[in-house]
């Protein structure tokens, strides 16, 4: 029997009233990611792409469609359930790292483990295989304003991906950087995300970086296309 897939959107619609008219923002959009494909999100500024990542993500409900986070159709579950499906199938990373400032980068990717509730040891374990694998283990203990901003979304990679989730969001993650730290921490993103077999949809405006991924779908006109 094949595995269901990691993410599937199916008719999502999601409207928004501007005085006294409707806008159309998504208007039955359809996806499926598999286990282990990183898809690109494209479309020009205003199109719904953060608006089909937060729904995809649970933290918005569609107003007609369905969202099925590996298997399991979400749109009627109670907020709890919702809830604790974003903490164990969902990563999120964003354009700013959003690292909590008063903490070191390890702890930074403990803390999200330990409120799913991992031991600090297993924690730290894993957050320092991570943070190793995304050459920070020398940085372990800096703070997020001690980093540069390529440290800084590295960490936020480690943290999206710290509680193994199912799916990984993310939402232009490497607007914020130069071109030349953008690319180093485009490929280590994608070879961990390939390493841990999430499904991966990264919403991006850089042709080249969407060009890169296993394939690109377009946000148009509230739909979803290929390529």
């Amino acid at each position: 029997m094949n595995s269901p897939a990691g993410l599937k959107l199916d008719s999502v619609r999601r409207s928004f009233a501007q005085g006294k008219d409707v806008l159309h923002v998504l208007n039955g959009a359809d996806l499926a990611i598999m286990p282990g494909e990183i898809v690109a999100l494209v479309g020009p500024s205003g199109a719904g792409k953060s608006t089909l990542l937060h729904i995809a993500g649970l933290l918005e409900r569609p107003d007609e469609g369905e969202v099925w986070l590996g298997g399991e159709a979400c749109g009627k579950l109670g907020d709890d359930r919702r809830t604790a499906l974003r903490r164990s199938h969902l990563g999120f990373v964003y354009q700013y790292h959003h690292l909590l400032p008063e903490f070191s980068a390890m702890e930074n990717v403990v803390l999200p483990q330990m409120i799913a509730g991992k031991s600090k040891a297993e924690a730290a374990e894993r957050g320092m295989d991570l943070l190793s694998r995304l050459g920070l283990k020398a940085r372990v203990e800096h703070r997020p304003g001690q980093l540069s901003g390529g440290e800084q979304q590295r960490v936020a990679i480690c943290r999206a991906l710290a509680n193994a989730p199912k799916v990984l969001l993310a939402d232009e993650p490497t607007g914020n950087l130069d071109p030349h730290t953008a690319e180093g921490v485009f490929h280590e993103l994608i070879g961990l995300v390939r390493s841990s077999g999430v499904a991966a949809l990264i919403a991006t405006h850089n042709p080249d970086l969407a060009a890169r991924m296993d394939r690109v779908v377009t946000l148009r006109e509230g739909r979803l296309h290929q390529g």
